[in-house]
């Protein structure tokens, strides 16, 4: 972090969540900007990156989707009314919004991976 000559910060931003410029002009209006907010709030304080801690086990050799940022996706997507794993193509579709949202198939299977120990490193996380 550097301090510029005015005083104020430079941070560079969270995640790899698209930039989002926010007008009263209503040009670009989208929907779901609110479940964005609940996404750029779980990068802010930390809980996506503990996801991808708790969860890092389950990446095979560190490729694909974080597990971490699958974990939050799929947290936004219930918050914003979803109520099956495929409702993760209403964030997927908005790419310009929430960025890359993983397929069905990676989220199922990061669920099925999800045993008791997993949980409990979970349940640490977000405590």
């Amino acid at each position: 972090m550097s301090v510029l000559a005015e005083g104020t910060f430079c941070v560079q931003g969270i995640g790899s969540r698209p930039r989002l410029h926010v007008s009263a002009d209503g040009s670009g209006v989208v929907g779901h900007a609110g479940a964005r907010l609940l996404a750029d709030l779980a990068d802010a304080t930390g809980l996506t990156s503990a996801y991808s801690t708790a969860l890092g086990p389950l990446r095979p050799r560190g490729t694909g989707h974080d597990p971490g940022r699958i974990a939050t996706d799929l947290a936004v997507m219930l918050a914003d009314g979803g109520e099956a794993i495929t409702d993760l193509a209403v964030l997927r579709d908005q790419g310009e919004v929430f960025g890359p949202i993983a397929s069905t198939p990676t989220a199922w299977r990061l669920l099925a991976a999800v045993d008791e120990h997993v949980l409990d490193r979970l349940r640490l996380a977000r405590a």
